[in-house]
């Protein structure tokens, strides 16, 4: 196929340089246009980014000259790792002229009529944008998000139990790597020898997000009907790099043995992968019968860095099981995951 014509806003960041490198040799997209602040704007992108990943940044893109995040660039989709105060007039401005927007910022994730989305777990959401265009008269434009970071590791081990054995409760506690706070993120001296109990937005995100992606579309209404269980979350900072690790206890609405749950999820399908998106990855959720699995620096590139690793399945004392996730917050929660979204789009005839 052609590849399709592709931007980045806030490409200078470090999603932004997430979105750079995995699009970098993409089989179905092609970085032709880079959008960031005024003072970044007007330059080589080799000059004006600071490029922080292992890897060099890549020879396509260094050359390009950073535009301003105006709705004039020469693609029609646009993938956006801007700050949510910035994306929320920006993203719309770029809809309403008719782009493509696949978002990784918190401003429109909780719209009604917003996709929020993690295509394995509810690609039916994407009806919303019939919904969508029709209230906010846009004709080719749309806005679709992914979720918080941890949002979609959680959500990812939540959604095959949840529809094999209903969910009543959960609890969750985070301990979240420090990539996801950006550049430069967590000083130095107040990470070392430290954890950090509180990460400011983070733990409402953890109550409503998993609830309106587990939520059922309802084509009469055009609109998202959310599941009801209460999400009990408390978010920390870590000493780690790269990777979310999540400690899950879950109360089921049906019975089932630790064995059934661990079934449960390493059957679980992934619809992105049998559609042959090249992001998608099988299994999507591994399940390590290890005592001291998870590890973060040993299970965060599972799957490319698309993969969830779930381990220490067991019975909870206070509920009914608890389980530790894993996954890699800038990749699968962030960057590879707005990727994913536009390329299940692609498979479906909505991106073309």
């Amino acid at each position: 196929m052609q590849r399709i014509p592709v931007g980045v806003l806030g490409a200078t960041g470090a999603v932004g340089q997430r979105f750079i490198q995995l699009l970098a040799d993409h089989p179905w997209f092609e970085i032709t246009a880079l959008a960031a602040s005024e003072r970044s704007a007007g330059g080589r992108y080799a000059d004006a980014c600071t490029w922080r990943l292992s890897a060099d940044c890549p020879e396509n893109v260094r050359d390009l000259v950073v535009q301003p995040c105006e709705p004039n660039l020469d693609c029609r989709v646009v993938f956006s790792a801007l700050p949510a105060s910035v994306a929320l007039g920006v993203e719309e401005e770029f809809a309403a002229a008719g782009y493509g927007v696949l978002s990784n910022a918190s401003a429109h994730r909780m719209d009604p009529d917003v996709p929020l989305l993690i295509p394995e777990v509810n690609a039916d959401h994407l009806a919303l944008l019939e919904t969508q265009r029709a209230r906010r008269g846009w004709d080719k434009g749309f806005i679709v998000t992914d979720p918080n970071c941890s949002t979609v590791g959680m959500t990812l081990a939540l959604k095959p139990i949840y529809d094999a054995f209903g969910l009543r409760r959960v609890i969750v506690t985070t301990l979240q790597a420090l990539s996801g706070a950006g550049y430069p993120g967590v000083p130095s001296m107040d990470m070392l020898d430290n954890v950090i109990p509180y990460i400011r937005n983070e733990e409402d995100k953890l109550v409503t997000e998993p609830l309106k992606i587990l939520g059922r579309y309802d084509a009469a209404d055009g609109g998202i009907a959310p599941a009801a269980f209460p999400v009990s979350p408390t978010c920390t900072r870590v000493a780690v790099r790269d990777g979310h690790m999540e400690v899950i206890s879950i109360e089921l609405e049906r019975h089932a043995s630790a064995e059934e749950l661990a079934e449960a999820l390493a059957t679980f399908q992934s619809e992105p992968y049998a559609l042959g998106c090249p992001s998608a990855v099988d299994p999507t959720i591994l399940v390590r019968s290890e005592p001291d699995r998870p590890q973060t620096r040993l299970d965060r590139d599972n799957g490319h860095g698309m993969a969830v690793t779930i381990g220490r399945i067991r019975p909870c004392e206070v509920l009914d099981y608890k389980l530790v996730a894993l996954s890699h917050n800038t990749i699968r929660g962030a960057a590879g995951g707005s990727l994913l979204n536009a390329e299940i789009m692609v498979a479906k005839g909505l991106i073309r």
